[in-house]
């Protein structure tokens, strides 16, 4: 990083920082001998200006340690040996040409060792890239160091530029550096940092004054000025971290407190040391990686901070692992970006099953990672090891047994058991499993237990013992999820399943059922209708059956015990109420002598023929007609239980009986269903009239009735509809009208009683 020096810096030789102490190297002021010792150097850091070319032998500056009597005991030494060595009046030196580049700055470092106790003490020295380009300071913006020792005059200088001698003031051409002041310097306070004066001093007494932050407002006294020598000087160490720079202005008045010059801004930059640790944002790290993981594959970002300045090595962090647990299977199976704080996988043979969990102490350096000159601190990484499917099912044996009773569904017959050393309750753990043979019917299902990943053989449909005594399924297990990419496994483990079927008593079966019969109503009792008779599935065992009526509701029929033989025992008739669309439904059941028995239950379905067994009746039943002849037209129809063609079409007539039927009444067919009847004689009187009226359907053998249809003959309104007297009071009345009519009554008997015995008095 260093190559041959220039000639420039020979003046650097007579730069020395003023430090405290006594004994090897430099020596107490007098005033300062009362102190107590405390051993140290006089600086945590020194900084100082240099050119890009340095020369073989130059001398930098002088650095200052308080060895309390220690004597001979402490050595110093130089860090950097290789391109510095130490005077023994603590002048640091260059050993060869070097040329100071890639950065503005650079630093080496100073170390005091007790050589009995061990005890070592460090200070740093920071070299400053000069930035005017040029190989020198200029007048016009050189920084100002506190061990410098400036004078800040204010911008106005007295030149003669008249004939006759006399002087005119002429404002300067330059902008007024900024302070260097290293900050936690433990100089003896106030320490000087520059003076500030007037070139109009020479002729009168001036009083300076500096304002702003730090001086006369908050944080007050920080900064303080000698009023007559113009001298400002800091009253304490300071803080970057807190404020990192002072914007202060310099005031000069005459002893009237007459303003001598225009106010000039100073500006105090506080140079970072290197006094905070870096600071890791979280104490532990969580982070995660797929097993099997390649090389590179990225885990997670740790990250530090540092309240140093970050555009110095104070705040140039870098990370590093410091530890892995375990150290398996290799002890470096990560590695960190240095400067981002990323972490990687770096080797290969990420295994959860082996290795779940790795645990990294993470180390954050300043100084740009120096382990020498640089503060650190640690957090925790811990990196879970996220599972794949790299290891498939594998059943627990070869052959798994089961038995279940026929018949039986949605039962377990056996449960099958696997290992998987894949993260449990994952897609990679859980288990698939499927039938690949032995079950062509589709008998058995197999869900899987979420909770223990076991195989349940389950019966979904019936099976018959009769048709099948044993099964042998070949069961296949696979995840739910393929097997990761590069797994050279086996991807499925099959089994044999062993499913043993147990015989029980089956219950009858009527064949067929229902059973459907025709036959004609009417038919008599003690008629054989059928045999209605069931099988017992239970082939295997020998066993009796035996029938009887379980349902009969008009109770018509009745079944042989022995050999299912039905037989009427009253006279069917398809108008019964318990027909419903020609339909009578009986229910007959078999029983076994089976132990426990069995029986099973069979319907017989009658459908009954319609036969002419009802003879028709006149409908309706009851109508009106008027006194007179017109209007007195009323239609009439039939009504006959029967279905076509043994019911309509009907023929009417009138009855010969009683003799004034027909003398009275006139009836004519309109059509095969409906006859009109009205009144032959010009009036009847009103009254309850029967005509007898004979009415023959069209079976084969026809039936005819006669049946009376009540006419109720009435006076009629204009309208022909027949009044009713008694109807038409109780409508035009209400029960209020009827109750006063009768009191008005009561009250006229009242009053004739009253009279006549008013008569009799006077009689």
């Amino acid at each position: 990083m260093f190559l041959t020096a220039g000639a420039l810096l020979m003046l650097l030789a007579a730069v020395q920082v003023a430090v405290h102490g006594g004994g090897a190297v430099g020596s107490l002021p007098r005033r300062q001998r009362s102190l107590p010792c405390t051993q140290g150097f006089s600086q945590e850091e020194y900084s100082i200006a240099v050119d890009e070319e340095l020369r073989e032998g130059q001398a930098l500056l002088t650095v200052r340690f308080a060895d309390c009597g220690l004597g001979d005991r402490v050595l110093l030494e130089v860090g950097d040996a290789v391109h510095f060595r130490l005077g023994e009046d603590g002048m640091v030196y260059t050993r060869h040409s070097l040329r100071l580049t890639d950065r503005k700055r650079a630093f080496l470092v100073v170390r005091a060792r007790d050589q009995k106790t061990k005890e070592e003490w460090n200070t740093r020295v920071h070299l400053h890239l000069r930035t005017d380009g040029q190989g020198e300071t200029t007048e016009h913006n050189k920084q100002v160091n506190s061990s410098d020792a400036a004078v800040i005059m204010f911008p106005w200088r007295s030149v003669v530029v008249r004939g006759d001698g006399s002087l005119r003031r002429v404002k300067r051409d330059w902008v007024i550096p900024p302070i260097n002041v290293p900050e936690n310097s433990r100089g003896q306070f106030p320490e000087e940092l520059v003076r500030i004066r007037s070139d109009r001093d020479k002729n009168r007494l001036l009083r300076y004054s500096v304002t702003g932050p730090g001086a006369d407002q908050p944080p007050t006294g920080i900064f303080i000025i000698n009023p007559i020598s113009g001298q400002l000087s800091v009253t304490k160490p300071l803080d970057r971290e807190h404020i990192s720079n002072f914007h202060l202005r310099a005031h000069a008045v005459d002893l009237n407190g007459n303003q001598i010059e225009n106010p000039i801004d100073i500006v105090i930059n506080v140079i970072d040391m290197n006094d905070n640790r870096p600071e890791f944002t979280h104490t532990i790290y969580n982070g995660s990686v797929p097993e099997g993981s390649k090389p590179g594959s990225f885990v997670m970002t740790v990250t530090s901070v540092d309240k140093d300045d970050p555009k110095t090595a104070n705040g140039m962090l870098r990370y590093k692992i410091i530890s892995q647990n375990p150290e398996s299977p290799s002890s470096n199976m990560f590695t960190i970006n240095n400067k981002t704080g990323g972490i990687i996988t770096v080797a290969a043979g990420l295994d959860r099953e082996k290795v779940p969990q790795y645990t990294l102490i993470i180390q954050a350096t300043d100084m740009e990672g120096n382990p020498t000159y640089g503060l650190s601190n640690t957090a925790t990484a811990i990196i879970r090891i996220t599972d794949v499917n790299d290891n498939p099912p594998e059943f627990t044996a070869d052959t798994f047994y089961g038995d279940v009773h026929e018949n039986r569904v949605n039962v377990i017959v056996a449960n099958l058991t696997v290992t998987d050393k894949d993260q449990p309750h994952t897609a990679a753990w859980r288990t698939v499993y499927r039938i690949t043979a032995g079950d062509p019917t589709g008998r058995f299902s197999i869900p899987t237990d979420p909770t223990t990943n076991e195989g349940l053989v389950t019966v979904v449909k019936p099976i018959d013992y009769e048709v099948s005594r044993s099964f042998v399924l070949t069961v296949l297990a696979e995840n739910e999820v393929a097997l990761a990419r590069g797994i050279h496994l086996p991807r499925q483990s099959t089994a044999t399943v062993s499913v043993r079927i147990a015989d029980v008593n089956e219950s009858p079966e009527f064949s067929p059922n229902p059973k459907a019969i025709k036959l004609e109503e009417g038919l008599p009792a003690g008629s054989l209708l059928t045999t209605f008779t069931a099988q017992d599935p239970d082939r295997y065992m020998l066993q009796n059956i035996r029938y009887s009526k379980l349902f009969d509701p008009a109770n018509w029929l009745e079944i042989d015990p022995v050999n299912g033989r039905i037989s009427t025992i009253a006279v069917l008739d398809r108008e019964s109420p318990y027909v419903k669309n020609n339909l009578y439904n009986i229910t007959f059941m078999a029983s076994d002598n089976g132990i426990p028995p069995a029986s099973g239950t069979g319907t017989l379905q009658m459908y009954l023929l319609d036969i002419n067994d009802n003879a028709p009746h006149v409908f309706p039943p009851e109508v009106e007609m008027c006194e007179k002849p017109e209007p007195n037209a009323i239609n009439i129809t039939a009504s006959d239980p029967d279905l076509t063609p043994n019911a309509g079409p009907f023929a009417f007539e009138l009855a010969n009986r009683p003799a004034d039927a027909r003398r009275n009444w006139t009836l004519t067919r309109l059509n095969g269903e409906y006859a009109q009847i009205r009144l032959r004689i010009g009036f009847l009187e009103s009254g309850i009239y029967e005509v007898p009226i004979i009415i023959t359907d069209s079976g084969n053998l026809p039936m005819s009735n006669t049946s009376y249809l009540r006419v109720k003959v009435c006076q009629c309104d204009h309208h022909g509809d027949c009044v009713d007297m008694e109807r038409i009071i109780a409508a035009g009345l209400g029960t209020g009208a009827i109750i006063a009519i009768l009191i008005c009554i009561i009250i006229m008997l009242v009053i004739g009683v009253v009279l006549c015995d008013v008569d009799e008095e006077e009689g």
